[in-house]
């Protein structure tokens, strides 16, 4: 299951979960309530927990066991959380440049800038900084803006995700974060966790470089 970070849709990863398919895994994109094609049910009541659910009810209503979950940027939030519900369900995880919260942590702490108030979305970039202008406009046409509540939301962690046998954190140090980075450090100083720097791709790894990826979801699986 692959879960696509803030702006972002199952559209993101089409370039991996093609290759993933094409070597015979099944593959589960999802787009968190709000975003992508699923941008029309953008509300003020979205929270993290609604993102949470959107992860949980998949692997339930699918039946889902020996996941490989993989979660990129804000979306290590969610995963965190959802592993609290279906950390029995799953045998890998691979944190793509992806956030790792502690318990009563929110994503908005993580933020250098104050968040607006007074609104239910943060809109969604106008630019894209991918090389390729061609990826760039694709990008930039597919984003959507963000729902708000999931970042404001404290997450309720018990130590699920360290539980989980096989663990992955990829940092693409091009996109600076220092979130990312304390988050790099960390599964580096826990040997449960196995680190990959890549200096080459920017943020979004799973359009950029995509090949790369592929390789290093199904060694991590």
């Amino acid at each position: 299951m692959l879960i696509g970070g803030a702006f972002f849709g199952a559209w993101t990863w089409r370039r991996v979960t093609d290759r993933l398919e094409q070597q015979g895994h099944k593959t589960y994109p999802l787009t968190l309530t709000g975003l992508g094609d699923r941008s029309h049910l953008m509300s003020k009541d979205i929270n993290l927990d609604t993102h949470i659910a959107d992860i949980v009810n998949v692997v339930e209503w699918e039946d889902l066991k020996d996941i490989c979950l993989v979660a990129h940027s804000y979306a290590g939030y969610p995963a965190s959380g959802a592993l609290e519900r279906i950390g029995d369900r799953v045998s890998s995880i691979v944190w793509v440049d992806a956030l790792k919260p502690a318990d009563g942590q929110k994503f908005a702490d993580d933020l250098p800038n104050k968040l607006p108030e007074g609104v239910i979305s943060i809109p969604s970039p106008k630019s894209s900084p991918l090389p390729d202008p061609k990826d760039a406009a694709w990008m930039v046409s597919k984003m959507t803006p963000q729902p708000l509540g999931p970042w404001l939301q404290p997450i309720k962690l018990t130590g699920a995700r360290e539980k989980v046998a096989k663990k992955t954190y990829i940092r693409l140090p091009k996109f600076p974060f220092a979130s990312l980075d304390k988050a790099l450090e960390e599964c580096k100083a826990d040997k449960s966790w196995t680190t990959i720097v890549n200096t080459t791709s920017l943020h979004a790894a799973m359009v950029m470089e995509p090949e790369w990826l592929t390789g290093v979801l199904v060694q991590a699986a």
